[in-house]
């Protein structure tokens, strides 16, 4: 299966969406060859601006430019672009509804080596906690290239989630991804995995092990955190009458609970949380700290079969 990162595919986009709209304008925080914006940097130096080792200033540089007329993709680690500059996106550029896309990489514990302190497990509680900002988390290059043309369009402060290491292509080049809809990639009837990110290539490749037990599970991408596709999350409760969500984050304020205050007003099943349990990462490789904390392929696969004993 073929595999890229989705901060590689992010890079890509941006020069292709830089030779179609002159009114970009892309900021980065002294880390363009890991966020991938160098490319863009060099093809169009007179709209690239490196702000330095400065997130907080760069959100507030971001916001001034974004009043100014342009579109901003303001980038930088997860774990800076959201933790160190939260009061300047939630006040310069989220209050004003400034168009600032804050397209952030490295996200969650793959990045490995680096350890806790680079790893972000809070930012989508973080960014889908404050109004007016939309979440997209990508699960390949294909949703990653698509999403970001979405967001250009899209009138108003964003906040894209990307990774270190290579994924699986898990969408067909011909997706047709919307702001708001979640993509169902497998159909089964007796339970439903609902996944974002590095998470949903795990999720295909447990359900293909439950597949040969005789257990039917569908797998639903999750792209849009915020907004939500809760017409999708409702009709897989009813129809499945239960949810296993998979995150590489916190389960506390991302997308398990974003899904669980769906089901909760609207559809009560039996569902079970997966990802990282109020717990900092650690220095290890990306799957070892998978299997770690609980996200390996057997973990899911053994989680399911106890999920399905509560329906």
């Amino acid at each position: 299966m073929k595999k890229q990162a989705t901060r590689d595919a992010y890079g890509q986009a941006l020069l292709e969406l830089g030779a179609l709209y002159d009114n970009i304008v892309v900021l980065d925080a002294d880390l363009s060859k890991s966020t991938k914006t160098v490319e863009f940097a060099r093809a169009y130096p007179e709209r690239f601006i490196n702000a330095g080792i400065a997130e907080q200033n760069m959100m507030g540089m971001a916001a001034g430019l974004a009043s100014c007329g342009k579109v901003v993709f303001a980038s930088s680690f997860a774990i800076f672009a959201t933790g160190r500059a939260f009061e300047q996106v939630r006040n310069s550029i989220a209050y004003a509804k400034l168009n600032v896309k804050i397209c952030a990489t490295h996200a969650g514990i793959t990045v490995g080596e680096d350890g806790g302190s680079h790893q972000s497990v809070e930012d989508i509680a973080l960014m889908r906690s404050v109004p007016n900002m939309t979440v997209i988390v990508p699960s390949d290059g294909i949703s990653t290239r698509q999403a970001l043309f979405q967001l250009y369009q899209h009138d108003g402060p964003a906040y894209l989630r990307l990774g270190r290491p290579a994924v699986p292509q898990v969408h067909d080049p011909e997706l047709d991804f919307a702001i708001g809809r979640a993509v169902e990639l497998r159909k089964g009837k007796d339970l439903s995995l609902m996944a974002c990110g590095i998470m949903v290539s795990k999720a295909l490749q447990a359900a293909e092990i439950l597949a040969g037990e005789g257990i039917e599970v569908s797998v639903v991408d999750i792209l849009s955190i915020k907004p939500l596709d809760k017409e999708m999350i409702i009709r897989k409760a009813r129809e499945s009458g239960a949810l296993l969500t998979l995150e590489e984050h916190s389960i506390i304020g991302g997308l398990g609970s974003s899904i669980c205050e769906v089901v909760c007003e609207h559809c009560p099943v039996p569902v079970t949380c997966l990802g990282i349990n109020d717990l900092f990462g650690q220095s290890g490789s990306p799957e070892e700290l998978l299997q770690y904390y609980g996200l390996g392929i057997e973990q899911i696969v053994e989680k399911a079969r106890k999920l399905l004993k509560k329906k």
